[in-house]
């Protein structure tokens, strides 16, 4: 029958199971450093999923507002003209608000019923608001797709 528990020595006293302090404090350190460097990873690629949201919300609103041009000779002007509960419209996670505006800076030529452009921000105190390289996203009638953060350039 095998024993769990060790041999005694030859004065009758069995040796220390378990664990030493100093091998429990490694182990915690190592924990630490793999987390240290693992999480912010992690972070990345949770925003980088969400951003996918305001993605799906702005093409969403503009194939409503193409459709309510086709209906209507004009663009609309506000989100539940198109259809959605609020304005602004909250994206389908609840991670961005989109709302549509008139060009920036206003075109003559193109006012709001002949041109948009739609915004997608991150809602207040939502999990993007730390989302540094692609802070927003827009999405013109023209189909200009633009961002802004520190990695505009690869958000779409």
């Amino acid at each position: 029958m095998s024993r769990l528990l060790p041999e005694p020595l030859a004065n009758g006293h069995r040796p220390a199971a378990g664990f030493t302090l100093v091998e429990l404090i490694i182990v915690v350190v190592i924990v630490g450093i793999l987390m240290a460097v693992a999480l912010p990873g992690y972070q990345e690629s949770m925003r980088k999923g969400r951003r996918v949201d305001a993605k799906a919300g702005l093409m969403d609103a503009a194939n409503r507002q193409e459709r309510y041009m086709l209906d209507r000779s004009r663009y609309a002007t506000d989100m539940t003209q198109l259809g959605f509960a609020a304005d602004p419209m909250i994206s389908e996670e609840g991670h961005y608000a989109i709302d549509v505006q008139e060009p920036d800076p206003p075109d003559p030529n193109c006012p709001i019923a002949t041109c948009y452009v739609l915004n997608a921000i991150p809602v207040a105190n939502g999990a993007q608001v730390g989302d540094t390289r692609c802070a927003s996203f827009s999405l013109s009638s023209g189909g200009a797709r633009t961002a802004t953060g520190t990695g505009s350039t690869e958000c779409w």
